[in-house]
């Protein structure tokens, strides 16, 4: 263990004996002849005794010297205990928030059982909600992206340099056999397309990169835009040099923090460097100055960059709150198997905030009006290459409306499964400003609610299951407002007849 934690659980443990028998900071100071203000660095986790002190502490508060110095802690801190020995507080990314571990060391030093409860409450929610380590790094990267609206001017920096460095005109759509060389003869990669298709395991991988002979294999049946993605990701692991860092895509399993950080950093330098900013903002100008939605023009920024509409809407949410101002969006995927019922909700991100269309972990049914469910409808009946569609999604619940762009494509990886991207843009004053064609009448304006369970629109033929928390909550307002009645109706005092 950190040799931080030790002095923490050995405070927290001088401190629960010392309440349990009902001692002040200055009675066991009194008792031991030790400073108060030395008991109190002690018990905040600041200083660890030497022997002779723990073996004075040990007799005047009558206790085994061994039950001070071990690392167990009692059941009602044991929470806490767990927390420490597992170094959870090392993995969490606290400096990415601006915060110190001293200071989480500090509260929970000041306040264990309240902390205790609180952790314990966290641990209940998370086997409720089946939230494990993965989800856990995952929220913590979500927020850091939100926090600085996913947008990485560093990194944004850091591919204008590579680019200079290696000739790469980013007026011009990188090829991959442009990046290939810039791995191969730069980084001394060697690159496989014939062994990952013999591993019927592996079927549903991407790529796996082995670092001892620097030998990327790729799948055999990856298209060009996510062979530049994966070329762009490996470039950008090794410019940056970013490590620890994840050898499968999609990746597998995880480590650390760390890990998912530097995926992270290589994923956004890729895009950058695969839509260049000030190439992509200057066409996406161009759609949004219009008075109606070109559809057409929209579709041909994905070809022109060579680009996965993944890839792409990815990119927006970049640079959308950069430079047009546009801060409040969600980036949703769903994934759907044709001829089954269920759409499962597999990445999502919201700035700066969580938007009104999130992802909901208690198995209820998202709302079959959401046109990122409407391009998986449609393209697993129709097996085209690509379905895109546009819409204005009214939130009746909150009063919010969004524009909405979705793409659904093949998932190439699994057998009649099909994947959809989406991104949504609040409707508000500024977004007025920046896109002529929100008065489009040829974009479909659909009223929608989050999932069926919580929706209040009553005549939706698209509904599949009853609107059970709705009602529920409704009946439970009702029940309030009738107590709130009676509460104020026999809170007044009577009034005073004459005789």
């Amino acid at each position: 263990m950190e040799e931080e934690y030790v002095k923490l659980i050995f405070g927290l443990k001088l401190k629960q004996v010392r309440t349990d028998k009902n001692l002040s900071l200055f009675g066991l100071s009194k008792l031991t002849k030790l400073s108060k203000s030395y008991l109190n660095e002690i018990e905040k986790g600041k200083k660890y005794p030497k022997t002779d002190k723990i073996v004075l502490l040990a007799e005047k508060l009558e206790v085994p010297y061994d039950h001070l110095v071990s690392l167990k802690l009692d059941k009602n801190l044991a929470p806490i205990g767990e927390i420490l020995q597992s170094k959870i507080l090392k993995e969490i990314p606290l400096e990415l928030f601006g915060i110190q571990e001293r200071t989480l060391v500090d509260i929970i030093a000041d306040a264990p059982d309240k902390v205790n409860a609180f952790i314990t409450t966290l641990i209940e929610v998370a086997k409720h909600y089946n939230f494990n380590r993965e989800n856990f790094y995952l929220s913590s990267l979500r927020s850091y992206q939100q926090s600085n609206y996913n947008y990485f001017g560093d990194l944004e920096l850091k591919v204008l340099e590579f680019c200079k460095a290696y000739h790469i005109d980013l007026n011009t759509p990188t090829s991959v056999s442009e990046l290939e060389e810039i791995l191969v003869e730069e980084y001394g990669y060697t690159i496989n397309k014939e062994d990952l298709k013999k591993h019927r395991e592996l079927y549903e991988l991407r790529c796996i990169y082995v670092p001892k002979t620097k030998t990327l294999l790729l799948a055999n049946n990856i298209d060009e835009a996510q062979t530049m993605f994966i070329y762009a990701k490996e470039i950008a692991y090794n410019y940056l040099a970013l490590n620890p860092r994840l050898y499968t895509f999609s990746w597998i399993r995880f480590k650390n923090f760390d890990e998912v950080l530097n995926n992270f950093y290589a994923s956004y330098f890729a895009g950058a460097l695969l839509l260049p900013r000030e190439a992509l903002v200057s066409k996406f100008a161009k759609i949004l100055s219009k008075d109606q939605f070109d559809k057409r023009a929209f579709i041909k920024i994905f070809a022109f960059f060579k680009a996965s509409p993944e890839t792409f809407y990815q990119r927006l949410t970049n640079l959308l709150a950069k430079d047009y101002q546009i801060k409040s969006l969600f980036f949703l995927r769903f994934v759907h198997k044709v001829q089954s019922d269920s759409y499962n909700l597999t990445k999502e991100l919201h700035l700066p905030s969580q938007q009104s269309p999130h992802g909901n972990a208690t198995d209820e049914h998202y709302c079959r009006r959401w046109v990122s469910l409407k391009v998986l409808e449609e393209i697993s009946k129709k097996k085209q290459s690509h379905i895109f569609d546009i819409q204005i999604s009214n939130y009746i619940e909150d009063n919010m409306s969004y524009l909405v762009f979705s793409s659904a494509t093949k998932d190439p990886f699994k057998t009649d499964t099909y994947r959809s991207i989406s991104i949504g843009l609040l409707i508000n004053k500024q977004l007025r400003k920046k896109i002529a064609f929100l008065d489009d009448p040829k974009i479909k304006t659909q009223q929608v609610g989050v999932t069926c369970e919580r929706c209040s629109i009553m005549d939706c033929s698209q509904r599949v299951a009853p609107p059970i928390i709705l009602e529920r909550q409704q009946k439970n307002d009702s029940i309030a407002a009738v107590v709130a009645e009676i509460n104020e109706k026999f809170s007044q005092e009577p009034a005073k007849t004459r005789d």
